[in-house]
């Protein structure tokens, strides 16, 4: 349930107020709740409201809601759970616009959102909200003041991440800060809407445990894409993806965390492992430079520390954070520069001697930065203290950001070690001090990240997909035949093969296909046709074939399907369907160890061909497809084909189907062919 957009606005950038349960009784709730309002500069009118106090911080308490002379833009509920429901319901009737349940609504929570009606509600179970635009402070505890402002808009489920990221000693100042909790009411694509509204709004960060509202939150993500607005997001437990698929390992090798994949990775949104992670991507966004379009995308990194480069080496490599190979230029320019004995490569190492440190490191870092490969230069040192007071490394990036106008970070290693002195110094200079080498390397790969393409445009062909709709409500099994069927009429090539109930047939369609072939069980009751060892590979001859149909008919019945065997890289190809998003394009590593390997990347459909090659690319069996250890390169573009086709049968029959499993996909040298399928109606 969401809020309309007016109210949304109006609660968010309140100019009137009530509080309920306000007091000045030290340390208590009512005392910090009315402190807070009381102190905030975008109230032009606060009305305070308690059944057992007339006065209040010297200011009149009226008794109770009903008894505030006007409707307000803000109610803030710091009262028990049982009187939630009945404040609301006043509230409502007054055309109050919004409120904030601090509380848990700990049994009532049904009551609450029946009594909140038309208003906009943050909570329950929150922190509350601030907007430094206008100067709103909607929290039920003390919070510094000022309240630090920015570009930052934070929107989060966690109330402790909330008050955290207030309150951290980095440079992250807001423009809306919402500890949005049960959101009962409003939700997050409410209060994302709002932020990217805001003109001072620059970066968006997310801390989510599950997905409300998907489609707008979808819509929001797809604003911020369009717009150029990162988005950082932090997501906890599982996805919303429900009741894993029973039948279709699709649902099992997809597993419950394909929503937020695929939803980020369609808008480019920058998946976060941890708060600092988080942190160190709001930092990197909000104070640093942006990537300049034209330059490379890598990653180049100066040390001071042989044994701290390879371990930044380590760990980008584990992270997938790639560096910049370095032009023959850049490495003559470095060799120039260094002392004997040390490499000319990146990562690099500039400690020799240890003279001359800011010449040195200013032109190794400069040589760093010019190199086209570059998109982002980073000195990766501990920036401790220094107790004979040592400036140089402050001196030689203050230097190096008049040479290059390439982001400059810093990444440190030993977090408890920095000099918060000097860390500030560079972050007044717009020099983000990356704290941590995990959470470093992860903000610098998020800041070179390619943005996604625009979305493909959703197209349908009413025809195929009204014909589909209607055999997938007929109320009947979908035999072999029937998927082949709906394959083929999507563009999804499928091996050849023939159906049989009996040991002749089966004879005779191996003759007509040509040897060796392959003999399936094609019950429908079925599934899974190698638990059920119910195939038979490699058969050469007549005689093969014949007893391979006595044993499949003779213990799962007498309808088998007959193919040509094919030869390849196995794949695997699906379709799952999330109960928020709908359903999801998955392409994995295929064959018998398809969910052991764990091998496998989702989509939103539609998918086109780039797309679909890139999916394709993540995969670990890329290496298999493009040709390894002297076997011959597959038809690459022929699996992308069939990526993009099973997404279009996603779009249009998406709805009446729990789940499609294509496994194996063959993928051979000139052509992707399905061998075997599983398609479940809903």
């Amino acid at each position: 349930m969401s809020s309309s957009a007016s109210r949304v606005r109006a609660m968010l950038s309140a100019r009137s107020v009530a509080v309920v349960g306000a007091g000045d009784r030290p340390d208590s709730f009512g005392w910090r709740l009315t402190t807070e309002a009381l102190r905030s500069p975008g109230y032009e009118r606060v009305h305070l409201v308690s059944p057992t106090r007339t006065t209040a911080f010297g200011r009149p308490c009226v008794p109770s809601l009903a008894d505030v002379p006007e409707p307000v833009d803000l109610v803030l509920l710091g009262i028990p759970d049982k009187a939630l429901a009945p404040a609301l319901a006043v509230a409502a009737a007054r055309g109050d616009a919004g409120a904030v349940v601090f509380g848990p609504a700990h049994g009532v929570k049904d009551e609450v959102v029946a009594a909140a009606g038309e208003m906009a509600v943050v909570g329950g179970g929150c922190m509350g909200f601030i907007d430094t635009t206008t100067g709103v402070r909607a929290i039920g505890y003390l919070e510094r003041d000022p309240l630090p402002a920015g570009p930052i808009a934070l929107i989060t489920h966690s109330g402790s991440v909330f008050s955290a990221l207030l309150r951290t000693r980095r440079p992250l100042g807001f423009t809306l800060a919402v500890s949005s909790g049960q959101e009962l009411v409003t939700t997050t694509p409410d209060y994302l809407d709002y932020a990217l509204s805001l003109p001072q709004t620059r970066v968006v960060g997310l801390v989510l445990e599950t997905m409300r509202d998907a489609p707008r939150l979808e819509s929001a993500l797809a604003e911020a894409a369009a717009r150029d607005i990162p988005v950082c997001a932090l997501t906890v437990g599982t996805s919303v993806r429900g009741q894993a698929l029973v039948d279709a390992h699709s649902g099992a090798i997809a597993g419950s965390d394909a929503g937020w994949e695929a939803l980020f990775a369609a808008y480019g949104v920058h998946r976060c492992s941890d708060p600092d992670d988080l942190t160190d991507s709001l930092e990197t966004f909000a104070i640093g430079r942006c990537h300049v379009p034209g330059t490379g995308r890598g990653v180049a990194t100066a040390h001071d520390s042989g044994a701290e480069r390879v371990l930044v080496a380590d760990v980008a490599e584990r992270l997938g954070v790639g560096f910049a190979t370095l032009s023959e230029p850049t490495v003559t320019r470095l060799a120039a520069a260094l002392d004997p004995g040390l490499v000319p490569m990146n990562p690099l190492d500039v400690w020799g001697r240890g003279s001359d440190t800011v010449e040195l490191f200013t032109e190794c870092l400069s040589a760093l930065a010019d190199d086209p490969e570059t998109g982002v230069v980073a000195l990766a040192v501990d920036l401790v203290e220094e107790y004979d007071g040592d400036e140089n490394f402050a001196v030689v990036l203050e230097t190096l950001l008049t040479r290059t106008d390439k982001p400059v970070a810093v990444v440190t290693n030993v977090t408890s070690a920095v000099d918060q002195t000097v860390a500030d110094r560079l972050r007044a200079q717009g020099v983000p001090v990356l704290e941590g080498t995990a959470s470093g390397l992860r903000a610098l790969g998020h800041l070179m990240a390619e943005p996604p393409g625009p979305r493909p445009d959703v197209t349908v062909d009413v025809a195929r997909r009204d014909r589909w709709v209607s055999r997938l409500t007929a109320g009947e099994a979908l035999d072999s035949s029937d998927w082949g069927a709906l394959l083929r009429d999507y563009g999804i090539a499928v091996v050849p093969g023939e159906t049989a109930d009996s040991a002749t047939a089966a004879v005779d369609a191996a003759d007509r296909l040509g040897y060796p072939v392959v003999l399936k069980s094609d019950s429908a009751e079925v599934h899974h046709k190698t638990e059920a060892d119910g195939v038979r590979l490699g058969l050469g001859d007549r005689a093969a074939v014949a007893t391979a149909y006595d044993d499949l008919a003779g213990r799962l019945g007498p309808r088998v399907v007959v193919q040509h065997q094919a030869a390849g890289v196995e794949v695997a190809l699906g379709i799952v369907r999330d109960p928020l998003l709908g359903p999801l394009v998955m392409v994995a590593a295929g064959g018998v160890l398809v969910e052991l390997v764990a091998d496998r990347v989702v989509a939103l459909p539609p998918v086109d061909h780039e797309t679909a090659l890139g999916l394709i690319g993540r995969l670990t069996v890329a290496t298999l497809l493009a040709g390894h250890r002297g076997s011959q390169p597959v038809d690459t573009p022929a699996l992308a084909d069939s990526v993009v086709a099973l997404g279009q049968l996603a779009v249009e029959l998406g709805d009446h189907l729990v789940g499609v499993d294509l496994n194996p996909v063959m993928v051979g040298p000139s052509a992707a062919y399905v061998v075997d399928a599983l398609v479940l109606r809903r």
